[in-house]
């Protein structure tokens, strides 16, 4: 459909006369061109549907008149609020100081073709603006997008902004996961009944604890069967996710960012764009899955050659950065096939442990008198690559920066936030502290040869604002951290950089936009991987999950584990070894580097199969695996 005007103002559902329909990768989208608009259809392919069926179908979908209810029956819309009878949870909610709570949207414009929307809906007397972006990619997801914007007078004031996707009748059984470190994405489930299930993140990051996809689905829905819909935000700071039904039987998901009071104040003619919200559909969580992963290994900045063999040296060495020890751990790598070697936390200065020298990322000369440079050119000698670890968003208060800077850490109340593992937040949307922090950063990458950045956040961000008694910053901090890795990979072309944040609290879409693969998890028990793997695989392509081998006796656990369930639940994923090979004796080192080999060999497979899990009455047997 061409761009056109569109002018519905008294149009309601059941006067329908124009439909869009959105068709792409075993997808289709229905839209009624009401206003406001509504989704009739989200799910399998219609094929070339005329219109007259398509308005057939919207018809279809007008719910009936309810006795003791309105006169007009209100439909779930793309921006539902109280101004059309919606009563229940709304697309947004905001003010002007308190008045000014109503939109009535009208539908303007529509720019559309097979594929993309983009509807212009207004209330000139609300004095509010509104683009609805909806694109149905290659592989069949569905994403939508909200920009809202204030072309009223006065400020207005945003507390929700949120996507909705309508969920068909028989979707009443809900899939989400929760956790904590060393045991993120634990799945739930529940049944969706009358009322609204809600799940957000209000700590700075999405947390260890948080969802990474929303479904719901026929009851019974499992990996090979069952319809099942479901909604990914990528967003890597507050977020909220809801599945509601209400008592006419509609039911849907939806989600958006979670805004803290008086986060977002839209001044006249500013907005505000929502993350992308993003829904997937399937016969079973193994098709579901498929979408999410075709559309990540199209993009053109996916990691295209063969996932490097990682060795990561914290639980080989913790803090004791000598070199003769490392050279020796790189020697031994070399052996058994690694390709890239990694140092992690206990480089930079002041660093011997975990109290002090964050947010002080220069090379620590007490410990490397001749800075990186041995360690580097050693391990590139064994034609490995050189990777380093850093949290550039955070802070010791027994560091240099804390002292000189105080103003920039994330603070509302003149004393600091409670500590988390004895660190604080350095706020990234100060001007000063993002040119302090990107000035290391790029000064390290100007003189080693970094081939890869372990990024990791280590903690949650309480009470993050912009100084004592001011308002919430993780917003403008997310973005921060945003441009930031942006302007890293523009100008050290070639560099990967890896999202950890304790383990696996921050992985979504939003972050895996710049960054090359995710820490899924501070856990490398195998058995405990299993869930973690399984449930985070479900947006994840498995090359972008790091999964390493470990000791006999997990440091995580206390398990003693057999070294080949280890490797093999780590080769479905971003293969690496995360021990110290140094203590490795002849045998194990040939089991190792069999292992190695046998990585290298499936690894074209794992990046690029369909990732398949197979449900089975037997808890106790886990069958799993990628066909070409």
């Amino acid at each position: 459909m061409p761009s056109t005007d569109v002018s519905t103002t008294n149009a309601t559902a059941t006067s329908v006369t124009e439909v869009l329909h959105l068709r792409r990768g075993g997808t289709s989208v229905v839209l009624a061109l009401t206003s406001p608009p509504s989704i009739v259809h989200w799910g399998e392919d219609l094929g070339d549907a005329d219109d007259e069926t398509l308005r057939g179908l919207a018809l279809a979908a007008t719910p009936q008149r309810v006795s003791g209810g309105q006169d007009v029956t209100p439909v779930l819309s793309l921006l539902p609020t109280p101004a059309h009878g919606w009563l229940g949870t709304p697309g947004l909610e905001g003010h002007r100081a308190g008045g000014g709570i109503s939109a009535h949207w009208i539908l303007t414009g529509v720019d559309a073709d097979a594929q993309h929307a983009r509807l212009a809906l207004s209330d000139d007397e609300g004095g509010l603006a509104t683009t609805v972006e909806l694109e149905v990619g290659a592989s069949g997801l569905l994403h939508q997008r909200i920009t809202l914007r204030n072309s009223g007078r006065d400020p207005y004031t945003v507390q929700r902004l949120a996507a909705s996707f309508p969920l068909p009748w028989d979707a009443t059984e809900v899939l989400d996961t929760t956790g904590r470190h060393l045991r993120e994405r634990s799945p739930q489930r529940h049944d969706l009944t009358f009322g609204t299930y809600a799940r957000e993140s209000r700590r700075g990051r999405p947390g260890a604890d948080s969802t990474l996809l929303f479904a719901a689905g026929r009851p019974g829905f499992g990996f090979e069967n069952g319809r099942v819909h479901a909604i990914h935000i990528a967003w890597s700071g507050n977020h909220t996710h809801i599945a509601e039904r209400v008592p006419t039987g509609e039911s849907f998901l939806a989600g958006g960012e979670l805004y803290a009071p008086g986060e977002i104040v839209l001044g006249p003619g500013s907005s505000i764009t929502t993350p992308w919200v993003i829904g997937s559909w399937g016969d079973g969580l193994n098709e579901l899955s498929w979408r999410f992963h075709d559309a990540l290994r199209s993009r053109p900045q996916h990691p295209r050659r063969p996932r490097p063999v990682t060795l990561n040296t914290w639980e080989a060495v913790y803090f004791d950065h000598r070199l003769d020890r490392l050279t020796a751990l790189a020697d031994a790598a070399a052996e058994v096939g690694v390709e890239r070697f990694v140092l992690d936390d206990g480089w930079f200065q002041g660093r011997r442990d975990d109290t002090a020298g964050l947010g002080d990322w220069q090379v620590d000369d007490d410990v490397w008198p001749q800075g990186l440079h041995p360690l580097v050119q050693h391990v590139r000698a064994l034609g490995m690559e050189f990777g380093l670890w850093v949290e550039p968003e955070m802070v010791n208060p027994d560091s240099d920066l804390a002292r000189t800077h105080p103003d920039w850490i994330l603070r509302t109340r003149l004393s600091l936030p409670p500590e988390a593992r004895q660190q604080q937040v350095v706020d990234l949307a100060h001007p000063e502290a993002y040119a302090h922090v990107a000035t290391q950063l790029h000064a390290l990458l100007d003189e080693y040869p970094i081939a890869y950045l372990k990024w990791d956040h280590n903690r949650d961000l309480v009470e993050a604002g912009s100084g004592p008694g001011g308002g919430s910053r993780v917003h403008e901090h997310t973005l921060a951290l945003y441009r930031l890795l942006d302007e890293l990979k523009a100008q050290h072309p070639g560099l990967e950089i890896e999202s950890c944040a304790s383990g696996g609290a921050r992985v979504d879409l939003g972050i895996l936009e710049r960054t090359d693969r995710i820490w899924t998890s501070d856990c490398l028990d195998p058995l405990e991987r299993l869930d973690i793997q399984r449930y985070t695989g479900l947006v994840v392509p498995p090359e972008m999950m790091g999964a390493h081998l470990t000791s006999h006796t997990v440091h995580s656990t206390g398990r003693v584990v057999d070294s080949d369930l280890s490797a093999a639940v780590a080769v479905l994923s971003h293969f690496g070894i995360e021990r110290d090979l140094t203590t490795a004796d002849a045998a194990e080192r040939a089991q190792i580097s069999a292992w190695v080999t046998f990585a290298k060999q499936v690894r074209s497979l794992v990046a690029n199969g369909r990732v398949v899990h197979v449900d089975g009455a037997e808890p106790g047997i886990d069958v799993r695996g990628v066909v070409a």
